[in-house]
């Protein structure tokens, strides 16, 4: 059941979770590139969330390698991308250290990016959408796999007021890129 809407303006968080990274050997956890599968999925992500009137106004990126190759290639699919920050935070964050860097992020952005890892960011998904569209919550609480999207929804003043159980889940996809051949 959703809590109760916040007044203020229509605020979109779109969470994205990083591309399919490669396993090299010897390779840092941190360092992981994406693997092929992932570069050609980064920018179908990209191409989605143009295609679905979802491009943010600023963009929160983990600094692990995955995330920021992934954030790249998504962005180059747009005319001009938002402006990113890289936060180090966001790197094996939990929902009370997720929520702690979006309630920094100022007023005037209405619609955030954010591109980071599981499980922090299938169980952020979770605990903000009070409910949601179609079957999307259901999609997300079966699996949020590599370049998932979700697309939440909420009415505040500030992102200090986004809370468990006030954002509404509009969207989950999970775009893909096409091998060639």
């Amino acid at each position: 059941m959703m809590a109760r809407a916040g007044a203020g303006p229509l605020r979109r968080l779109v969470v994205l979770r990083h591309a399919k990274s490669a396993w090299p050997a010897g390779a840092a956890d941190h360092e992981r590139p994406l693997a092929p599968r992932g570069r050609r999925d980064a920018p179908a992500a990209g191409r989605a969330l143009a295609d679905a009137d979802c491009l943010p106004d600023l963009a929160l990126c983990s600094t692990a390698v995955r995330a920021r190759q992934t954030w790249e290639l998504a962005a180059e699919q747009w005319g001009t991308p938002p402006p990113v920050q890289l936060d180090a935070r966001l790197y094996g964050a939990d929902v009370p250290e997720l929520l702690e860097v979006l309630h920094e992020v100022p007023a005037q952005v209405r619609t955030l990016l954010v591109i980071g890892h599981n499980p922090g960011l299938e169980e952020l998904v979770l605990e903000l959408a009070g409910d949601g569209l179609d079957d999307a919550l259901a999609q997300v609480r079966l699996k949020f796999p590599t370049s998932a999207v979700a697309v939440l929804a909420w009415h505040g003043s500030s992102w200090r007021e986004l809370a468990p159980g006030t954002a509404l889940l509009t969207e989950m996809l999970v775009p893909r890129g096409k091998k060639h051949p």
